[in-house]
């Protein structure tokens, strides 16, 4: 029974560690570093704000937005955050097809696959950007080179506290093929 105790003690103190660094160390901005794409995944704000500001300093040649409702015209979305015509139509892709952080990746991977991208710059909230990235990673041939830039944002507990358990179910799925 006292093995059992510490065992639990053990578990409880490695996740309670492992949250305090998930919550205290969230990943940062990207620098002035080139990639041949940058993907944006929606769902947050500031986020496509980023990623076109990264087309705009030439950081990127184009771009995906995965996960764009499919309610959403381009023309709408080129209005919204006020591309121009030319941008949308040589630089700006939208995608459709994703759901969820996992299906974002996948229609990422798609796209990169698809376009001969051999490095991407992946767009996301900090607090999203450890658990979008893997599985980005997950579905990218490794020789693909994966640049983190992760938009700033002040995430309240319970946000963070749902994000971590998400990476750590979404660890396990990766472990066991999922």
């Amino acid at each position: 029974m006292k093995t059992f105790r510490y065992l639990v003690a053990t578990i409880l103190l490695v996740w309670a560690l492992g949250f305090l660094w998930f919550a205290a160390a969230l990943p940062q901005p990207a620098g002035g570093e080139k990639t041949d794409a940058v993907v944006v995944a929606t769902g947050g704000p500031g986020r496509i704000a980023q990623g076109l500001s990264v087309l705009d300093a030439g950081l990127a040649r184009q771009m995906l937005v995965t996960g764009v409702d499919r309610e959403v015209r381009p023309g709408e979305f080129a209005a919204e955050f006020g591309v121009s015509e030319e941008r949308m139509a040589c630089c700006v892709s939208l995608g459709f097809q994703a759901v969820d952080t996992r299906g974002n990746a996948a229609e990422a991977a798609d796209w990169v696959m698809a376009n001969d991208i051999g490095s991407v710059r992946l767009v996301t909230t900090d607090w999203h950007m450890r658990r979008a990235g893997r599985e980005l990673a997950r579905q990218l041939p490794d020789d693909v080179r994966i640049v983190r830039d992760a938009v700033p944002s002040t995430p309240d507990l319970a946000s963070l506290f749902l994000e971590y358990h998400k990476l750590i179910a979404s660890d396990f799925a990766g472990v066991f093929g999922y």
